[in-house]
């Protein structure tokens, strides 16, 4: 498929990155106002825009595929933390405990994140891809903001249920679902118009409209 394409293995690069990066900078707590927001909730909404674009662009199939190799390297990237922080620090190094910070992600906040990644993510290209079809093409906004409703949905729903079920009491859970997936949803409808942009540029520049007509959209078909 990308060898058709010029820009495909580009966007998919920076799907991954945006990913890793994301993981990165979700331990800070940042205030916007009055919002307390992760520092990967600044960046990770942009996965579902690739996400969208993958889907609008160059089919489900592309999209699964970025979507595989960004769970894969999530995974590589949670694992070699563990590896790392675990294993003991030489005598004349000192920053263990920031080093463990970042990296030492508690195993279940790791599971967490990886799980509803991959729930809402897919979750994402199938509602899309199927939205395009119903509507003919036509009203791209509806596209991108009926599949981050129910992606986001998917993924937040999830990751906060798994992460904090047992820990924090079931108002305040719900709380954070809400906070967290109102973020998220205006986040990535204040950036349809750049949605809109890049979609256009991208398939007159590769002279592709991919409609996913009898498209098996089962997560494990490659």
């Amino acid at each position: 498929m990308n060898a058709r394409y010029r820009y495909l293995d580009i966007l998919t690069i920076g799907f991954v990155v945006v990913l890793l990066v994301s993981n990165l900078i979700g331990p800070k707590i940042c205030q916007i106002g009055p919002l307390l927001v992760s520092g990967a909730q600044l960046l990770f909404p942009v996965a579902y825009i690739c996400g969208d674009i993958f889907t609008e662009v160059y089919g489900y199939a592309a999209s699964r595929r970025a979507i595989w190799m960004g769970f894969f390297g999530m995974g590589l990237l949670a694992l070699m933390g563990q590896v790392a922080v675990a294993l003991p620090p030489a005598p004349g190094w000192h920053n263990q405990q920031a080093f463990a910070t970042v990296f030492g992600l508690v195993p279940r906040f790791a599971i967490a994140s990886l799980v509803a990644y991959w729930a809402g993510e897919f979750t994402n290209s199938y509602t899309l891809a199927k939205l395009k079809i119903l509507t003919g093409g036509r009203l791209l906004w509806t596209r991108t903001i009926g599949s981050t409703i129910a992606g986001q949905f998917v993924d937040t729903v999830v990751v906060l249920l798994i992460a904090f079920w047992g820990v924090e009491s079931g108002p305040k859970i719900l709380i954070m679902i809400a906070s967290s997936y109102g973020f998220k949803v205006v986040y990535e409808t204040l950036a349809t118009p750049l949605t809109y942009f890049i979609v256009s540029r991208l398939k007159s520049a590769e002279g592709i409209d991919t409609f996913d007509r009898g498209t098996n959209f089962s997560p494990f078909a490659f």
